[in-house]
């Protein structure tokens, strides 16, 4: 089974950029499932109705999230409609939302974990105990399990990596928009990366225009951020094999694509 695994969609230019390689990728992988990390797909923070739609004729199957889900108000009046998002499952219990999802392939359940870090974040509960709470209720729902681990700490992300080696087919990591170059598969069979990275302006800080974060970063005020324009985009993500009978990754591929919009 081939998997791709895309970084945070940041903006216009990132959706732009999604549209132009997605079908180019799905059919050079023979991709059979596409996650995506659509917590700044509109406007750079949050999503809304109409581009979960967008993302969603794009083949993306499943789309996650992470701590800025909630920053566009509208999503209250859909989320717990849309089969294909998620949200972070260590959010506190009576959160709107769904916390994972499980679609079928080749005739085995593949479930989607969305998780959020604590160290350098906004407070959730522990991801360690909520995804060993998550994996119990799941181990007879489907045999491939793929986490998005939305955190800061690179150490973070790999504790939890160590942890959950043998017990899930691959975790990765977003939040960052900085791609890392650790993609690995750990000992027991499990897929790793610190930081899928971003889709978005590729000249940006994060995704943003440069003149306001080097202002803040000086001056230390509160500074708007709006998404670059910047016609140059770049594409980050990666592409997973697992064996359909161990549900092991057996190959990690390392995506990072440049396109002019």
């Amino acid at each position: 089974m081939n998997i791709m695994m895309i970084g945070d969609i940041c903006g216009r230019p990132g959706r732009q950029a999604a549209a132009h390689c997605i079908p180019i990728l799905k059919q050079k992988y023979n991709l059979d499932l596409i996650i995506a990390n659509g917590e700044n797909s509109a406007g750079g923070v949050g999503i809304t109705a109409k581009v979960l739609d967008e993302l969603s004729q794009m083949d993306i199957n499943i789309i996650t999230t992470g701590n800025h889900v909630w920053d566009k108000k509208e999503i209250f009046d859909f989320i717990d409609h849309a089969d294909n998002l998620i949200r972070p499952a260590n959010y506190p219990p009576g959160t709107p939302g769904k916390s994972y999802a499980i679609t079928s392939i080749h005739n085995l359940n593949v479930g989607v974990i969305n998780l959020c870090g604590r160290t350098f974040m906004p407070p959730v509960d522990c991801p360690f105990r909520t995804i060993d709470q998550l994996l119990s209720e799941m181990e007879n729902l489907c045999e491939i399990i793929i986490i998005d681990f939305h955190a800061e700490a690179t150490s973070e992300k790999l504790a939890l990596g160590w942890y959950l080696d043998g017990r899930v087919s691959c975790i990765a990591g977003t939040h960052t928009h900085v791609q890392t170059a650790d993609e690995r598969i750990l000992p027991q069979g499990t897929g790793f990366i610190s930081d899928l990275g971003m889709v978005g302006p590729w000249n940006s800080i994060l995704g943003v225009d440069t003149e306001p974060v080097i202002k803040k970063f000086l001056t230390g005020l509160p500074t708007r951020f709006n998404v670059a324009t910047d016609h140059d985009t770049i594409f980050c993500g990666i592409v997973l094999e697992i064996d359909d009978v161990s549900h092991q990754t057996t190959k990690i591929t390392r995506i990072q694509e440049y396109y002019r919009i």
